[in-house]
């Protein structure tokens, strides 16, 4: 039965959904899983039918790098990580570009480095920058540089993962919505997959302190890097900003269509748009 919370989501008409490498990949080989990204960009494709305008945070591209150069183990020097995503990325989206165009759509790569946010300029590009290619009716389709960005030094020049870059992503151009593929249901007071008392949350509308150490700085995946605790931040970004976000199970991707239709999916954060927010402020202090 729909809610009010929940029904107020039909209404939504610029959307960043972000989806996870370990969403985007076979479990037992690390590839890339085209069935569900072609289903993936068939929700798309018809969200743009319904005149929404859709960002999409696609990770992947480390797992599309091992999957060209056939290397099973995930790396663990930050250059083979590197070396393995500009391989992968121009994989990845020429993966988007096939499918999008077998539904008469344009997909844009845009890579994002914290660098090009921090500075008035290069942000207020990047903002017309998508503002033109949503107007065009082009689909970005959004992922950090992780060629030049470097994990290891988190303070400098990397967003952390792609949760909190897609809240950004959000914040930035004024979405609506955000919805956060991932491999968990949604929020729980603990981690259900340790803690079967672990009680489903539903509906969020602030985001409290005791909220945010209910995070966890873990991943199930040998191919995400995305835990709770990211999570959660990015939903501190988003709902400050103004954008109502969804965390949700990527098991099946039509997951998509039952929140923007109110079905109560994933968990809700409502939206309680902060009057000081400061894009900047998070950039500088948040990671």
């Amino acid at each position: 039965m729909e809610n009010a919370e929940r029904s107020q989501l039909k209404t939504k008409k610029r959307i960043v959904i972000k989806i996870g490498s370990s969403s985007l990949t076979h479990r037992e080989t690390g590839d890339l899983n085209l069935f569900k990204i072609e289903k993936l960009v068939r929700i798309i494709s018809d969200l743009k039918g319904q005149s929404k305008e859709v960002v999409l945070v696609s990770s992947g591209a480390i797992a599309a790098g091992r999957q060209a150069l056939h290397y099973s183990a995930r790396p663990d020097r930050l250059s083979q990580k590197q070396a393995f995503a500009a391989i992968g990325q121009a994989r990845l989206m020429m993966v988007y570009q096939k499918l999008f165009a077998e539904y008469n759509q344009t997909a844009a790569q845009v890579l994002l480095t914290k660098d090009t946010m921090v500075h008035d300029s290069s942000r207020y590009n990047a903002r017309n920058t998508f503002d033109e290619l949503l107007t065009l009716g082009a689909v970005p389709i959004v992922n950090e540089n992780d060629t030049v960005s470097t994990s290891e030094i988190p303070l400098v020049d990397n967003f952390g993962d792609n949760d909190r870059l897609s809240a950004i992503v959000a914040a930035l151009i004024g979405a609506d919505l955000l919805i956060l593929l991932s491999d968990i249901n949604g929020l729980y007071s603990d981690d259900p997959r340790t803690n079967q008392a672990a009680s489903f949350i539903s509906l969020v509308r602030e985001i409290t302190p005791g909220l945010l150490a209910m995070g966890k700085e873990t991943s199930g995946s040998s191919v995400g890097t995305g835990g709770m605790a990211a999570k959660l931040a990015a939903a501190r970004i988003a709902t400050d900003s103004g954008t109502d976000m969804v965390i949700a199970n990527a098991e099946d991707v039509d997951v998509i269509h039952h929140i923007i239709d109110g079905q109560e999916k994933g968990t809700l954060f409502m939206a309680h748009k902060n009057v000081d927010f400061d894009l900047m402020h998070y950039l500088n202090n948040e990671y």
